[in-house]
């Protein structure tokens, strides 16, 4: 009943912002603060509204309220062998599986597993004319039209509150390994595509200062035969290592210059080779310290340029968009939201 209530206050809460027309800040650890333009209103902090509604270990979903602690899901996952195929990072204790969604935000298996919004079967909103609307399901199927869940994933609460989510989770591997091999860049991105066709097992990669890592994952017996056929020095503190490229920790980036992240096609122009470019996923997600504009900063065609962080915020943070890109955004925005309340100025200036 505590939950009901706090679901009837928020949807209040945003009868009263539209009646007033007030804007509203969508928050709740605040972990992810960092990310994305400064929003401008008023905050509606939806922390309390806790809790695992449905958690089915056989059927491999679970169902859970966006002020959930991103920590306490990985827990209980974790206490039957199971785990969030995404690797979300954390970027703090506070961290929500709201925050999460809303950014959707992928760690080191992502290139290898898919992203955050491929693991979303359903989601629970409250929409900019206060009505609480409910989409998709606790299965994966397919569906006519916009798969609404898929696009509140990553909309970074312009499009609504998240109440609830539904995610697909899935078994913890057997075994992993961690293997490094000293090569330059042209080489290890060739190593990268080369295994990429063999079907090999690789969750997670990084590259820098001639260093690659990969990490494998699968049965211990098919392991062991992998890590004879590729060969490297086998990492021995693993764990600690990909945590630390996760929640970027790691020391590349503890830096004072803005970071930068670009995705690319993995077999994209190499156009930094200095140690301020970490790569990850195969050489298709490339950070780059810089203290350029984001103008200035060389990507290639195709690509797409983001500021992560920054010492000083710049509301120049997102690539932008081409008009009919642009033009569809205003109109999700203008059918979901249509007093425009929340999040307005987050992800880019005009919404």
């Amino acid at each position: 009943m505590k939950d009901k209530n706090i679901s009837d206050q928020l949807q209040n809460s945003v009868e009263q912002a539209i009646q007033t027309k007030t804007k509203l800040i969508i928050k709740a650890g605040g972990s992810k603060d960092f990310y994305g333009r400064t929003a401008i209103g008023k905050e509606l902090n939806i922390s309390e509204h806790q809790g695992i509604i449905s958690y089915e270990p056989s059927e491999l979903f679970i169902t859970v309220r966006a002020g959930t602690l991103l920590k306490d899901i990985e827990s209980v996952l974790a206490e039957n062998n199971q785990m969030l195929a995404f690797e979300p990072p954390a970027f703090g204790d506070k961290a929500t599986i709201g925050g999460t969604i809303a950014c959707n935000l992928s760690g080191p298996r992502r290139a290898y597993s898919g992203a955050a919004r491929d693991f979303v079967l359903g989601t629970k909103i409250i929409n900019g004319q206060a009505e609480v609307l409910s989409f998709g399901g606790e299965v994966m199927k397919n569906v006519a039209g916009y798969d609404v869940s898929r696009l509140i994933t990553g909309a970074m609460g312009t499009l609504g509150v998240l109440l609830e989510v539904s995610l697909k989770v899935v078994p913890k591997p057997e075994t992993e390994i961690t293997l490094v091999h000293q090569l330059n860049i042209d080489e290890a991105l060739l190593k990268m595509h080369q295994w990429s066709t063999q079907s090999i097992p690789i969750t997670a990669s990084c590259y820098h200062q001639n260093q690659l890592t990969i990490r494998l994952s699968g049965t211990e017996k098919y392991i062991n035969t992998l890590q004879h056929l590729i060969g490297g020095e086998v990492l021995t503190d693993a764990d600690s290592f990909w945590h630390s490229v996760k929640e970027q920790s790691h020391h590349f980036f503890d830096s004072k210059k803005p970071l930068w992240r670009l995705s690319v096609a993995s077999n994209s122009e190499i156009t930094s080779q200095n140690d301020d470019t970490f790569y990850e996923w195969g050489g298709a997600l490339r950070w780059i310290k810089t203290n350029t504009s984001q103008n200035e900063t060389p990507h290639p065609l195709n690509g797409h340029i983001s500021l992560f962080r920054s010492p000083t915020k710049i509301n120049d943070t997102f690539q932008p968009l081409p008009k009919h890109l642009l033009q569809i955004h205003r109109n999700l925005k203008q059918a979901f939201d249509p007093h425009g309340i929340f999040n307005i100025g987050r992800m880019y200036q005009q919404f």
